[in-house]
């Protein structure tokens, strides 16, 4: 139970500091941090869902496996916008940059498979 509160709080905590830092991607950190809070808090998972933040995008997922459009289009926009200048300006030539760049791919790739949200 501890352990299921404490990696929530990391979650919850890597999701907020994603909010201003790019390429954190703050929505699947915070479906992960809700679980993990189900799991351990009920009180601490009632706070997330009423949250006005972080609430719609749980209900969503959880009644209908969907993100928002908004979600979407904000995470594939910060994956190509700055995962691919900072692979263009930042990341060494060779297998690094490959690796780099086929992990922004998957990312985005699984990111546009996620159904969207109805609205």
């Amino acid at each position: 139970m501890r352990l299921w509160f404490v990696l929530g709080i990391l979650f919850l905590g890597t999701a907020v500091v994603g909010i201003v830092v790019p390429l954190l991607p703050t929505t699947p950190l915070v479906l992960v941090a809700a679980a993990c809070f189900a799991r351990s808090s009920p009180r601490t998972y009632r706070w997330l869902l009423e949250s006005e933040q972080f609430g719609p995008i749980i209900k969503s997922w959880e009644a209908n496996r969907c993100i928002p459009r908004r979600a979407k289009t904000i995470a594939l926009s910060m994956i190509i916008l700055f995962g691919g200048s900072s692979v263009l300006f930042f990341v060494p030539m060779g297998w690094p940059k490959f690796a780099a760049l086929a992990l922004l791919t998957y990312g985005a790739w699984y990111v546009w498979h996620i159904p969207t949200c109805i609205e």
